[in-house]
């Protein structure tokens, strides 16, 4: 590859081919690997483009070259000069890209001489990874590992297709401040101290929402940022303190027009991961989501379908189901093939997962040998049993509780059955639409409103007019794109009408006119201005890089990650600081 030719080196170490040969080359790299064989010495190269063999033999190299070759450490930087050839039919390895040659090398010098590594970069066949702890303590040496470099160079082409796709389609990639106001969105907030206005605080952005929604009304018509954001909340396999978010809004549009945009965009990343996505995904309201599945997110690569059986049991005589109907409840379950089979651990198992999501407990019954089984099989009337319908081998779990409750809890034995009986295939890509979601979540004790999304969210106006009064039975126009149960991004048509928004901040809590211009009065400043419609959407970068690498953790997509303690191992932050630069910030702090 001439094009990374330098004063060091002619070609990187792993673009070498057969077509090569012949050719006289100096190379750059790091010993992967070193075997003395006696009257030679073979060096596996590495660079970021793979390995290649390099051999030190009495007939083309000198002692002095041998000798340097059989006493470098793996892990030292070399330049090495020699020629390309082909290796004898014997010895060729089809697993390497450059497999079919090696280079006989005449030199050898050593620019950067590693210590012994703490971590091994090479690894054996079935040699397993050492501690994830450990390999993040020595992140610059677990970042040399090709599978490492393969999924960063895969961040790097998504990155760039992204900003292809939307740059052609005239989105401008405009920048929004990291040092901005603190207006918590459902998580931390983390702040940092103004050093010239003591006792004065900026905030990380969560996310670039509002100052993308001000874009709007400065008429930058379409936007778009790779932006960083920052949560101070709890982490996951699946979540970071800081992460990148692919950030788009745009002006006079609806939510179709966002809808066909972000269908278009996914589609192009997952052909840049060699993969294929669908043109159209399709779309399942938010209702419809909680009913049959549990979830707003559901997996669709199976069935397991939730479904109402509260008028099977309504006429039984049954305790716990009669006192959940009273209450207004309803008993909901999934029926499971082959379930009947089961053994009683294995269904006990699946009430501690259901107990977990907040369920007092699952009811169970099951057909075998005709006939039904279990501990509500004697409640059962030959109606109940004809209404609940099982098939031969089936086992069916029901929870007698509100939906708030059954919802989370079926969903989990949902899935759980799902991965028993191996329904998620790895290899199936199910993409899917959720919309029409709620607008406000109710507290089911105090009754207050909280925004399902964010308070900037336009209700749905059909619902304004319907339910003027019931603010909780109102649907916002947001959405969120899911793959196989997993979100990989979210947004909304915006409130464009500032007395809207206003309204909005009251039926959260924040009524006081004094208090939405000390916390959003920015924005309603530029919606007073004069504000198009517009709407938007975020994607979660690095969950669609994991997928796309097939990785099971967003570490090992992102360079320098954080742990599950958000803590960064290799640099050791967060840190103390010690009591003369926490003065200069006007902050102390307190013990316990």
């Amino acid at each position: 590859m001439t094009d990374f030719a330098t004063s060091l080196r002619t070609h990187l170490a792993g673009s070498l081919r057969a077509s090569h040969v012949g050719t006289s080359v100096r190379l750059g790299g790091w010993v992967h690997r070193s075997r003395n064989l006696g009257g030679i010495v073979f060096v596996d190269l590495r660079d970021r483009d793979g390995l290649v063999q390099l051999s030190f033999g009495t007939d083309w190299a000198s002692a002095e070259a041998i000798a340097a070759a059989a006493a470098v450490g793996v892990e030292s930087v070399v330049q090495v000069e020699g020629t390309v050839v082909l290796r004898d039919a014997a010895t060729r390895n089809s697993e390497m890209g450059t497999g079919e040659i090696e280079v006989r090398a005449t030199a050898i010098r050593v620019l950067g001489p590693a210590v012994t590594p703490a971590i091994p970069v090479a690894r054996g066949k079935g040699e397993k990874l050492p501690a994830e702890e450990l390999r993040l303590r020595h992140r610059y040496l677990d970042l040399r590992r090709p599978e490492l470099q393969a999924t960063l160079v895969l961040r790097h082409h998504l990155l760039q297709e992204t900003r292809r796709y939307l740059a052609e389609r005239g989105y401008l990639e405009l920048e929004t401040p990291i040092l901005t106001k603190p207006t918590p969105e459902g998580a931390r907030d983390y702040l940092v101290p103004s050093r010239v206005n003591p006792g004065e605080f900026y905030a990380l952005p969560q996310s670039p929402q509002i100052y993308k929604q001000l874009f709007m009304t400065c008429g930058f018509d379409r936007y778009f940022q790779v932006a960083r954001c920052f949560r101070d909340e709890d982490l996951r396999a699946d979540r970071q303190p800081e992460f990148t978010q692919i950030d788009i809004e745009a002006s006079f549009v609806d939510q179709e027009d966002i809808l066909a945009m972000a269908e278009g965009l996914i589609g192009s990343l997952w052909r840049t991961g060699g993969q294929d996505a669908p043109a159209q995904f399709p779309r399942m309201t938010y209702a419809d989501a909680m009913e049959r599945y549990g979830c707003d997110r559901p997996d669709v690569r199976y069935g397991l379908e939730i479904a109402d059986y509260s008028d099977a049991f309504r006429p039984l005589e049954f305790g716990i189901t009669q006192a959940a109907l009273a209450r207004g409840d309803r008993i909901r379950g999934i029926r499971i093939p082959g379930g009947a089979a089961w053994s009683r651990k294995q269904v006990d198992e699946l009430e501690s997962l259901a107990k977990g999501a907040g369920a007092g407990g699952l009811l169970r019954v099951r057909k075998a040998d005709g006939k039904y089984d279990g501990p509500i099989a004697k409640f059962l009337t030959p109606e109940a049993e004809q209404a609940i319908a099982l098939e031969e081998g089936e086992l069916a779990l029901f929870v007698a509780a509100a939906d708030r409750i059954s919802n989370p809890a079926l969903d989990r034995v949902r899935q759980e059955c799902a991965a028993r009986l191996g329904l998620a295939s790895p290899d199936e890509r199910r993409f899917l639409i959720v919309t029409d979601f709620p607008m406000f979540e109710q507290d089911p004790t105090t009754g207050a409103l909280g925004a399902v999304h964010h308070p900037f969210t336009s209700p749905n106006a059909a619902d304004m007019a319907a339910f003027p009064d019931e603010p909780h039975r109102w649907r916002a126009t947001a959405y969120d794109v899911v793959l196989n149960g997993l979100e990989l991004g979210g947004g909304s048509i915006r409130t464009h009408d500032p007395a809207v928004q206003s309204r909005m901040f009251a039926l959260l809590g924040i009524g006081d006119t004094d208090e939405q211009e000390r916390r959003f009065g920015f924005l309603l400043e530029g919606l007073r201005a004069g504000a198009p419609p517009h709407g938007g959407i975020a994607f979660g970068f690095d969950r669609i890089t994991m997928l796309l690498a097939g990785a099971t953790s967003l570490r090992d997509v992102i360079a320098f990650p954080k742990t599950t303690t958000a803590r960064s191992l290799f640099e050791g932050a967060p840190t103390p600081v010690p009591p003369e630069g926490l003065a200069e910030l006007h902050i102390r702090v307190q013990e316990g």
